[in-house]
């Protein structure tokens, strides 16, 4: 479990086919010192194992079906991505809950900025309509936010400066896709909504 708020960016330094999935290693100079083999880690927002550590590196093997609904498949050497530990008995709490299982991606149709803070505006995938409204949590690359709007095919979030100096938030373009897990909250809300109305008209 963790809550979407990013402790920082790492780097990609592997990125190597493995079988039917991928080798990815990513580096920090500090995050990874005390990272267990078997860790969840999440890398931009997708739950992620330690399979091994060598130096600053943390390597991690990602499957098909990750491969499938994330944006993980696109990543080079090079490029940076968000990290964050799962969450303990102390840690702070300050976003929602988030479990690392990317819903799908979605794509970035506009970025607008107005001084130091930026408009993001999204695709809206017709699977995830359900669980979003306005004001309500959602997680993009990992990063726990607030929906500002949300229209019949698009939604967008607003980015403070400090969000966009400290994730790899800052970096996106239009046309780039992104990781998105809809709140969890809103999913088991609508499945009871759903069981419950399923069961009525049985009964009825």
């Amino acid at each position: 479990m963790f809550t979407g708020i990013v402790e920082t960016m790492g780097v990609v330094e592997l990125f190597k086919a493995q079988g039917v999935g991928v080798l990815l290693s990513v580096s920090h100079d500090s995050f990874f010192k005390k990272v267990k083999i078997g860790a969840s880690i999440s890398v931009n927002g997708v739950c992620l194992t330690v399979v091994t550590r060598k130096g600053c590196q943390a390597f991690f093997e990602v499957g098909p079906e990750t491969l499938k609904k994330s944006n993980l498949g696109f990543l080079n050497t090079g490029m940076k991505v968000n990290l964050e530990k799962p969450v303990s008995a102390s840690s702070d709490f300050s976003g929602h809950f988030v479990q690392g299982h990317v819903d799908l991606t979605s794509e970035v149709l506009k970025v607008e900025k107005t001084g130091s803070w930026v408009d993001i505006w999204f695709s809206l995938p017709e699977k995830i309509k359900p669980y979003l409204v306005e004001k309500g949590s959602i997680c993009i690359d990992g990063v726990s936010l607030t929906l500002v709007h949300v229209k019949k095919d698009k939604f967008s979030v607003s980015l403070i400066p400090h969000t966009l100096s400290v994730t790899t938030l800052a970096f996106r373009k239009i046309g780039d896709l992104v990781n998105i897990e809809t709140d969890m909250m809103a999913k088991y809300a609508m499945r009871s909504f759903q069981l419950f109305f399923k069961g009525k008209s049985k009964s009825e």
